[in-house]
């Protein structure tokens, strides 16, 4: 309700940035929070609601308003503030069903910003799979983090599953991840630039660009059959897709991916050629994340 305050005193106004409202319903669920989580009444599991009852049972509900609203206010710190408490009183785990699936969202989320992408992708999973199976709407809203989490770990999601929850903005980007089309990958990235950026999921998804990387110099090791590849050859296979460059910035491309390990081998700057170790020259384990 604040949320909407805000948005119409802004349009009335002209001033975009007036969340006066939002701030003062955050300063009193601050309040109702400390409050509830201090509540002197054991919290009971699966306890019924009396007014006898520990004030706990509604600690988890509030976290979820505040999360949102930090999110909305972009002060994400303060989420830090929430996560110790109720971890550490096991209140994440003592909701409802929804309750539970709403904070591990939220918690991804928050651990997508801090870049720790294993913990963000155990939280998405969590709550899709114990999202209600009728809630499409909310799976949709946990798979648009969820997709590029996967993605940046080697792990592309099937054509149909987009289709199913119209996240059509993923295809071009998984059909350039999957056959190293760096044209589509990134004509993709560039159509629904502004929604990524909406999003918060923009920067992770130039980072799977490494992997498109990967895929297109395994393309070009299977046509070229030999483990030296001149450099001059995958210069070409970037001219081929209509994005020319220079042969240092396809080594500075190939020093990278070598350094992540998606590559198993060595550059030889002198003869300008790329050798590839013999066993394995394209480890999945070094993309593909356990």
């Amino acid at each position: 309700v604040a949320a909407l305050a805000d948005e119409y005193v802004n349009r009335s106004t002209g001033n975009r940035n007036d969340h006066a409202r939002l701030q003062n319903a955050v300063t009193l669920l601050q309040a109702s929070y400390s409050k509830t989580l201090n509540d002197r009444v054991e919290l009971r599991p699966n306890e019924p609601f009396s007014e006898e009852g520990s004030k706990k049972a509604g600690v988890l509900y509030i976290v979820n308003q505040l999360f949102s609203m930090y999110f909305q206010l972009n002060t994400l710190r303060l989420c830090k503030n929430l996560l110790k408490p109720v971890e550490s009183r096991r209140i994440h785990e003592t909701g409802t069903t929804g309750e539970m699936v709403t904070y591990r969202y939220y918690v991804g989320r928050l651990n997508m910003f801090e870049d720790q992408y294993d913990l963000a992708e155990k939280n998405f999973d969590y709550a899709l799979r114990r999202c209600h199976r009728d809630a499409g709407a909310n799976k949709k809203r946990i798979l648009n983090y969820l997709v590029p989490v996967k993605l940046l770990r080697g792990r592309l999601p099937t054509r149909k599953l987009l289709e199913k929850y119209g996240l059509f903005e993923f295809v071009p980007i998984l059909n350039g991840m999957r056959s190293g089309n760096l044209m589509e990958f990134s004509d993709g990235l560039v159509k629904h630039q502004d929604l990524f950026i909406r999003r918060g999921t923009y920067l992770l998804l130039e980072k799977c660009k490494m992997i498109c990387y990967r895929n297109l110099f395994k393309r070009v090791y299977k046509i070229v059959g030999k483990e030296q590849i001149k450099l001059d050859y995958i210069a070409k296979s970037f001219k081929w897709l209509g994005m020319p460059i220079d042969l240092d910035e396809v080594e500075c491309i190939l020093a990278n991916l070598i350094f992540k390990q998606y590559i198993r081998g060595y550059l030889s700057h002198a003869k300008r050629v790329l050798v590839l170790s013999k066993r394995d020259p394209f480890p999945s384990s070094k993309v593909i994340k356990q």
